[in-house]
């Protein structure tokens, strides 16, 4: 299946899904099941779905015939070349190419002079006028090569400026950039640029990265830290007729393969037609494809499965003159054939499981509300049916039983008040260790001790102090987490064993995700940062600023991430008990209404008994409702749990 198909597909499954969680928001709401948090819940899994995005990122040194693969794979349908690919350095900065809803086609480009700013690309997207834009013509093709080479556009400035802005200097050109007779130094007019572009892939929220080569690579830290970790996809692309040269080799293991994720990482083998000279046939072609591979296996240390020979100028070339052979001898199948098969399925994965948490769990709290209310319905009408042609004295009694209960069940809320005051107590600490408050106090502190610092050992251990006072919170907020767990479980036990309250144990919460996020972080900042020639060549301000641009901002992301996940953990872990106990004390005191009109009007009671057996029916067909909506979630999202519960009449 062609990629634009599989595309076409995954857009297709979440729009279904929307819709189906949308239904069951709408049924709870409507029916008034659940609660506030629920609601909050529901709309949170929308806005995951209707905001999914599918990032691809293309990573290469110059002159590799990356953009000439963009063109091959996703904009051939436009009879030329879109991005320019002609030979040497087209690409100098990171390059998005995406379409929103209600977006305009145009390219905005953020001035190279916005480092000085010290702010990254992902604050900075929230100020347009700190961007350049231009209207873009979709019209032709040469319209919008015209308006992408904008991207390639350079300037030559000072070697001082050059490392002002942030970009190495090397007069040899090897770890840096080199610079010429006159001492300039040729750097990118732009920073980043964002080309929304209209395109069915990019409409159904594929976002292709194209990111510029070795020394650009590294002048931009937020695009190792942050933009290509977190690529659903990364294509590695070598020449065939290079090899892999010693760049290619520092761009592999220092941005590519940097991180602790592996998966989504594929090698592209360019430009094998350089070797359909003439000379030799298929079967010797061949042979040299296989040991190239077999050799780039070996280099980059990634299994032969994983690297894709191919000719993406060839490619191209065939799509747009329709020649089938030419297209197949390209090999382009074989990486279209991986995005899909490894690429989406992955990503649908994620997406499925956990929009089915959420709405599993939301579904299974209603059920279990209805549930209650029926077990309760019930209970009155054994009550109320036992009183048929009973005396006064029967009905007395009966409602000094349900006093007696509601006197039980209050005494057991002022053990549910205590927990809730040492809840509040355990979640303002977990927030505490969590808090941005928290994390700017230490980044203010490591601030100053760099600053006041008068050596290198001294930023070096400010720094990674840094890193472990960020390691304590989390080890904190763990234990916190954990004893707030085991106080809810301890929780739900007793009131669903004193009190018949239908409660699951509390849902599991853990740090480790935030934690393997700052493990990442202390890796790129070993690898970038602490190093003995950084620490040695780079002037105090200059590596203080550095530090807080690139590493302090991840964590502080990181930080508001586990803020936002915890918060709405907390709020999901109490909210099932808050409900079941108001759903109790409602059920109490409607069983002591009724007997109490009962004992004033015994004449009242079939008519109250009618009307608990039409409110047995109506909670009945309820719980088979909520399973019908329940089953089109799980059916869209292609989950196969089981129904709630087998006969809602039974329960």
């Amino acid at each position: 299946m062609a990629l634009i198909d599989q595309f076409s597909q995954y857009s297709q499954w979440r729009t279904d899904a929307a819709r189906t969680v949308g239904q069951l928001r709408h049924w709870l709401s409507q029916n008034e099941i659940g609660d506030a948090q629920g609601d909050l819940r529901l709309q949170y899994v929308l806005d995951r779905l209707g905001e999914d995005k599918l990032t691809v990122a293309f990573v290469a040194e110059f002159s590799r015939g990356k953009s000439e693969l963009i063109n091959a794979l996703f904009f051939s349908d436009y009879g030329d070349r879109v991005l320019p690919s002609s030979a040497g350095r087209t690409t100098m900065c990171p390059t998005e190419l995406q379409w929103s809803e209600g977006d305009t086609p145009q390219i905005r480009l953020l001035p190279i002079e916005s480092r000085r700013e010290h702010t990254t690309v992902g604050e900075l997207k929230r100020f347009p006028d700190m961007w350049t834009q231009y209207p873009l013509d979709t019209s032709s093709a040469h319209a919008l090569q015209a308006a992408m080479a904008r991207v390639g556009e350079t300037r030559l400035v000072s070697a001082e400026d050059a490392e002002a802005l942030g970009f190495a200097i090397d007069p040899q050109g090897e770890a840096g950039l080199q610079p010429d007779d006159t001492g300039q130094v040729e750097i990118p007019c732009w920073r980043h640029a964002i080309i929304h572009f209209r395109h069915p892939l990019l409409e159904q929220g594929l976002v292709i990265l194209d990111t510029p080569g070795l020394n650009a690579i590294g002048a931009e830290p937020e695009l190792t830290l942050s933009l290509l970790p977190n690529a659903h996809a990364v294509l590695f692309i070598l020449a065939a007729d290079t090899g892999v040269t010693q760049s290619d080799l520092s761009v592999w293991r220092e941005y590519v393969n940097a991180g602790q994720r592996r998966d989504g990482r594929l090698v592209v083998l360019n430009k094998i037609d350089s070797l359909w000279d003439g000379l030799r046939d298929e079967a010797r072609i061949k042979a040299e494809l296989d040991r190239q591979v077999q050799a780039v296996a070996r280099n980059l240390s990634l299994k032969p499965e994983y690297i894709f020979p191919m000719s993406a100028q060839k490619a191209l070339l065939a799509r747009i003159q329709g020649d089938k052979a030419l297209l197949e001898r390209s090999q382009v199948a074989k990486l279209e054939d991986a995005l899909t098969d490894q690429l989406l399925p992955a990503k649908q994965q994620i997406v499925r499981n956990a929009t089915l948490a959420e709405t599993d769990d939301l579904v299974s709290h209603a059920d279990s509300l209805m549930a209650s209310r029926l077990t309760g319905v019930r209970e009155q009408l054994n009550e109320l049916t036992e009183l048929r042609g009973k005396n006064q004295s029967v009905i007395e009694y009966m409602m000094r039983k349900i006093r007696s209960e509601k006197a039980e069940f209050e005494d057991g809320l002022k053990k549910y008040y205590a927990v809730r005051s040492v809840f509040t107590n355990l979640t303002n600490n977990l927030l505490g260790h969590l808090g941005l408050d928290a994390l700017r106090d230490e980044t203010r502190r490591t601030r100053e001790a760099m600053l006041d610092s008068s050596f290198s050992r001294g930023l070096r251990d400010a720094m990674v102090d840094f890193f472990k006072h960020l390691r304590s919170n989390l080890r904190k907020s763990s234990d916190e987490v954990e004893e707030i767990s085991g106080m809810l479980n301890a929780m739900y036990k007793r009131f669903s064993v004193e009190h018949g309250l239908k409660l699951a144990p509390p849902s599991a919460f853990s740090t480790s995700r935030y934690e393997r996020e700052i493990d990442r972080l202390e890796q790129a900042f070993n690898h970038q940062l602490n190093t003995p020639l950084t620490l040695l060549t780079t002037e105090k301000h200059t590596l203080t600023q550095k530090f807080f641009e690139t590493i302090a901002v991840q964590a502080r992301r990181t930080f508001e991430l586990a803020n936002r996940d915890v918060e709405h953990w907390l709020r999901a872990v109490m909210s099932p008990l808050e409900t079941q106990v108001r759903e109790y004390q409602l059920q109490l005191k409607r069983r002591l209404e009724s007997v109490k009109r009962i004992h004033q009007a015994t004449d009242t009671l079939e008519d109250r008994i009618v009307e608990l057996q039409q409110h047995e029916d109506v909670l009945i067909k309820l719980r088979t409702d909520l399973d019908a909506v329940a089953s089109d979630v799980r059916k869209a999202l292609g989950g196969d749990a089981p129904a709630l519960h087998a006969n809602a009449k039974a329960a």
